[in-house]
């Protein structure tokens, strides 16, 4: 029996789709949104972890890392159900250590299929994916200025984000003006609207 902790935001999806696995006679289903999650896969220890890359409760990237990690035995696999469309997202689904990536436009039966796999240590990725990773990888931004644009977008001033980050003044603008000169934004807002429509934030 493999079990599954599917994440997802929206109840009503969540919900329906956990149904939809449950008719699997192989999968043993629990469910969680993003704000729960990390503790349940703590208490539950399932063998793969599903989870929907758009994070409602929380601007930025949902904490992949708290569902691969393991608790006191082995690590759960990672399904992440993306798009294309969000490169920046397959990117840290990537780092996190993901072993199944699920189109979000395609069939269900594709995230039955990646369960499967991951539960078995094997990777899948949807072909349909496959221009998103390549986008990702001509991610422009530094770590250094994701954090710094993360800051940003939680609104957070100049002084509170060298304050924040232990840096200059002059260092979080110099960052700032990469940020907007290597994501083509017109400003601070601008960067802010393009990385998070990317994914990178």
């Amino acid at each position: 029996m493999i079990r599954v902790l599917l994440v997802h935001d929206e109840c009503l999806v969540r919900s329906v789709l956990a149904e939809w696995l449950r008719r699997e006679t192989d999968l043993l289903v629990y469910d969680a949104p993003w704000r729960t999650a990390p503790g349940r896969a703590r208490s539950l220890r399932p063998d793969v972890c599903a989870a929907d890359l758009d994070c409602a409760d929380a601007v930025g990237i949902p904490p992949l890392g708290d569902l691969s990690g393991g608790a006191g035995g082995a690590a759960a696999g990672l399904v992440v159900l993306a798009q294309a469309s969000r490169p920046g997202l397959l990117k840290r689904a990537a780092e996190a250590g993901a072993l199944g990536y699920v189109d979000k436009e395609g069939a269900p039966e594709r995230l039955v299929a990646a369960i499967r796999q991951v539960a078995g240590g094997k990777r899948f990725v949807d072909d349909s994916l496959g221009f998103g990773f390549l986008k990702a990888a001509q991610m422009p931004l530094t770590r250094r200025e994701l954090s710094v644009l993360s800051l940003a977008a939680e609104g957070a001033s100049v002084a509170e984000i060298a304050g924040s980050l232990h840096l200059s003044h002059g260092t979080v603008r110099n960052y700032m003006a990469a940020i907007t000169r290597k994501t083509g934004a017109r400003n601070r807002i601008d960067a802010i609207r393009i990385s998070q429509g990317e994914g990178w934030l």
